[in-house]
């Protein structure tokens, strides 16, 4: 494992700037890129405590702030561990957030994301790996879905909203990406940061993702 090195940086979008974290390996590159999608609360120091993990095993990881249309990270103010009191509390502020992050809006925001990856010094001209928690690992399987050119194995953990019945459900796209499927634990468990963890289960997910990426990055 390699020291990491993590910031913050600015990106342009079709809608203006967003913040995001970037993290890879201190050391010369350029190193498999990773895309990392959030859950839904949102750009806080777990996440970047996430990416800095794939980073520090030899990838150059970015989590965007996907609500930067609302401001940048983090957009609501977050307690430092979310327990099933106050959940309802915060769902009810980022009621209006998840839902205004449309199917068009995520895929012009993956191309101002994709793009960041192809122009940072470290990152490899390869193809991405794309992984998502919670609501991310809609945007990770719509992101793999729109962007098979660049997209070559996405994760999700925990993952919501993957089907409906509307004509855009992200599980439209299911037929362009090849799965594998891990059951056996509860919605959340990989957020160390909220009531729901895991460790067992996380560490599972912490042995399938790299084993994933090593196959195909």
């Amino acid at each position: 494992m390699s020291t990491v090195h993590g910031t913050t940086v600015d990106m342009a979008t079709r809608d203006g700037t967003a913040d995001a974290y970037p993290a890879h390996p201190d050391r010369r590159g350029p190193f498999p890129a990773v895309l990392l999608y959030m859950d839904a609360f949102g750009l806080r120091p777990h996440p970047k405590l996430m990416a800095d993990r794939p980073a520090s095993a030899g990838y150059a990881v970015l989590v965007p702030n996907v609500f930067h249309r609302q401001g940048r990270a983090p957009v609501i103010d977050l307690p430092d561990f979310v327990d099933p009191a106050g959940r309802p509390e915060l769902f009810q502020r980022l009621g209006p957030l998840i839902p205004s992050l449309t199917p068009e809006l995520t895929t012009t925001d993956a191309d101002a994301y994709l793009r960041r990856l192809t122009e940072c010094p470290r990152a490899g001209r390869g193809p991405v790996g794309v992984t998502g928690y919670c609501m991310g690992a809609g945007l990770a399987l719509r992101t793999a879905g729109t962007h098979p050119d660049r997209v070559a194995a996405a994760a999700g953990f925990h993952g919501a909203n993957l089907a409906s019945t509307a004509p855009d459900s992200p599980h439209l796209l299911a037929d362009r990406i090849k799965a594998e499927l891990y059951a056996g634990a509860h919605h959340g468990f990989t957020q160390a940061d909220t009531a729901a963890y895991d460790p067992e289960a996380a560490e599972r997910h912490w042995a399938a993702l790299p084993d994933l990426f090593s196959r195909a990055l």
